[in-house]
């Protein structure tokens, strides 16, 4: 006895699994890509700023040693009292911003989301 044909409700549902599929393998290629870049600008973003923090901390700390030396005769104590008020000021504004930019957050995954909500509208008008 010879197998039966596949019906075409079956052949319908394999074809409708394999779209499925391959739409579920593309976004998760997708979600993998914007895993990757994120990390990627993180660790730019961290290395920029701690370099950046070195350099502008060696300058600030030569800067206060000029103007200690400069002011070591008339003004000493004003000079380091000022200078640490800077210092001071602006360590709580840098963390301001810190803290900032933690609360708002990353967009990772934005395109991929956007894509899946896509997806779903897109389904939902060929009911």
């Amino acid at each position: 006895m010879s197998e039966p044909a596949p019906t075409r409700l079956g052949e319908s549902l394999k074809g409708f699994a394999e779209s499925g599929l391959a739409t579920v393998q593309t976004r998760l290629e997708l979600f993998a890509v914007e895993l990757k870049e994120e990390k990627l600008r993180a660790g730019s973003f961290l290395f920029d700023t701690v370099l950046a923090a070195l350099f502008i901390g060696f300058g600030f700390v030569f800067l206060l040693a000029f103007l200690t030396v400069l002011f070591w005769d008339s003004h000493r104590l004003l000079a380091l009292g000022l200078a640490t008020t800077g210092l001071f000021g602006l360590g709580v504004w840098v963390a301001s911003r810190a803290a900032a930019r933690l609360r708002a957050g990353s967009h990772l995954f934005a395109a991929s989301l956007a894509e899946i909500a896509q997806d779903r509208e897109v389904l939902r008008r060929k009911e």
